[in-house]
């Protein structure tokens, strides 16, 4: 304290501490000019608690960013494009990983459980409209679009309803809207916050879950059963720490979204005016003619015409500057910034694949970071949870048991590796040589190599072994299996027929193994 604020603390200690405050405030404006509102900056601020910013904005962006998806080219294309990089056309791929008690993976348990979750993945839901792929697509659209979207797992029987699978396995998702949850039930006595009833550190235990879709209701708006946390999905986009509902992907980007659509249907329409040609007559000043007898004259335009004008009259066209030669640039740069907001690119929002293969892969590198975020947050709200339940359901399927392996590590069980699309190949022969050489270099395994391209390892192998053993029980030998289990004299033999180019090929198949073989030694 100054010896000002020393001498009024001994009269007013109460005077003396605001004036303590004021200072220290004045004194952090005058450090960061940020934090100073002026002429030129506005020094927006947002003090409200996170729970509270989204109960006033949640629902409205909500609304506004489905009447975009519904009426936007480029809305619906940034969706498009993330169901594309997240989830793509199989849905997230699901690896079991059981293991023994000496850690070795148990190949025919793993490939019998993978069996079983594909057949139940064909209707994973209550209503039995969608299969598994389908039904992510629709979640993460939904997840994206409106900020959240909900899930219940129905386990067991359940009262009027039959789990739509076949396989005989008690488990169904009830996907849910983020209507469903009423924003406006709160209740401070029951700990009640925007649908969501939680304890006293935060963590939500029930959720209160309207019977029907609020805009479908007549009457009980508000009648609601709550569900444990332990039976539902809850797959939010969470901006702060504390946040219970989730709030649009396009929060920071919807006033120019919203521009730029009615920017582009202003230039269209311009586009359209201009399009139609216009011209005037002029027909000088007043006292040049009888302007009672002035009337429309209906001139008729082809090729070679010609016409007769007044005396005093001539012809001038309107000109227009439609379309705007500017438009594509402040288009695309708007774009730009839009994709920014995303975790998108902007050539897949724009549709813009312009430039070398250089600065394409270093786009894609880029965006390929933002993808396996958006997989990591997809599969630990959504993919892991189901799949883990499922396989706890599984486990009391009385149509089609399921035996565990003694040999199983009980702790293993639930194990899995969950994957999505992977960044996709430009020039596939120089990703492939990529991959080679950091397989050879010990920096990488076929396993990931399989997983990069979207395929399933073990399923790979499994292929490659089937026409490999075809191929040598045929005497076929080919540029990636020259059998070496073949002598030389078999080798020539069965290949009398071929052409010169394919004995070339064997030929330096030899000298290059014969190379290896010397390194090796």
């Amino acid at each position: 304290m100054s010896w000002l604020n020393n001498a009024i603390a001994k009269v007013s200690p109460n005077w003396a501490l605001k004036r303590e405050a004021a200072l220290q405030s004045f004194e952090a404006i005058r450090g960061y000019e940020a934090a100073k509102k002026s002429r030129t900056h506005k020094a927006n601020k947002e003090a409200r608690g996170a729970n509270q910013a989204v109960f006033a904005a949640g629902k409205s962006l909500r609304e506004q960013a489905r009447w975009l998806d519904e009426n936007h080219d480029l809305s619906i294309g940034i969706l498009d494009r993330m169901e594309e990089r997240v989830v793509g056309a199989q849905g997230i791929v699901v690896e079991p990983q059981p293991r023994d008690h000496d850690g070795n993976i148990l190949d025919d348990f793993a490939n019998e459980l993978q069996r079983r979750f594909g057949n139940w993945s064909l209707k994973p839901d209550v209503t039995g409209r969608y299969s598994r792929p389908e039904l992510e697509r629709l979640v993460l659209r939904t997840a994206l679009r409106d900020g959240e979207v909900f899930g219940q797992h129905v386990l067991g029987k359940v009262p009027k309803l039959l789990h739509p699978n076949e396989q005989g396995t008690p488990y169904s998702i009830e996907a849910l809207e983020p209507d469903f949850i009423p924003y406006e039930l709160n209740d401070v006595a029951k700990r009640i916050r925007q649908g969501l009833e939680v304890n006293g550190w935060g963590q939500v235990v029930n959720y209160h879950v309207l019977l029907d879709h609020p805009a479908e209701q007549k009457g009980f708006r508000y009648k609601t059963k709550p569900i444990a946390k332990t039976k539902m999905l809850h797959l939010g986009l969470f901006k702060r720490l504390h946040q219970l509902r989730g709030v649009s992907l396009f929060h920071g980007i919807m006033t120019r979204l919203a521009d730029i659509k009615d920017y582009e249907e202003s230039e269209r329409v311009a586009a359209r005016i201009s399009a139609a040609l216009a011209f005037v007559i002029k027909r000088g000043t007043l006292d040049m003619f009888n302007t009672s007898a002035v009337g429309t004259n209906a001139i008729q335009f082809g090729p070679g015409m010609t016409t007769e004008l007044q005396p005093g009259e001539d012809i001038d066209t309107l000109e227009s500057k439609r379309p705007n030669v500017h438009l594509v640039d402040f288009r695309n740069g708007q774009l730009k910034a839009a994709a920014a907001g995303t975790r998108g690119s902007y050539s897949s929002i724009a549709r813009d694949y312009k430039g070398s293969y250089s600065s394409q892969r270093q786009e894609l590198v880029e965006q390929d970071e933002s993808n396996r975020i958006m997989q990591q947050w997809f599969c630990a709200g959504w993919s892991r949870p189901v799949f883990r339940n499922w396989l706890r359901m599984e486990q009391l399927n009385k149509v089609d048991p399921l035996a565990l392996p003694a040999e199983l590590d009980i702790n293993t069980l639930y194990d899995a590796v969950y994957y999505g699309p992977t960044m996709p190949w430009i020039d596939p022969r120089k990703e492939a040589e990529g991959w080679e050489m950091m397989i050879a270099g010990n920096a990488a395994t076929e396993a990931e190599w399989a997983r990069a391209r979207g395929r399933n390892p073990a399923e790979v192998k499994r292929q490659r072994k089937r026409e490999v053993e075809y191929n040598r029980d045929n005497q076929m030998v080919t540029g990636n299996d020259p059998d070496p289990a073949l002598g030389d004299n078999q080798r020539e033999n069965s290949s009398q027929d071929d052409t010169a180019s394919n004995k070339s090929r064997r030929a330096q198949q030899r000298a290059n193994r014969a190379a290896s073989e010397r390194d090796d030694q």
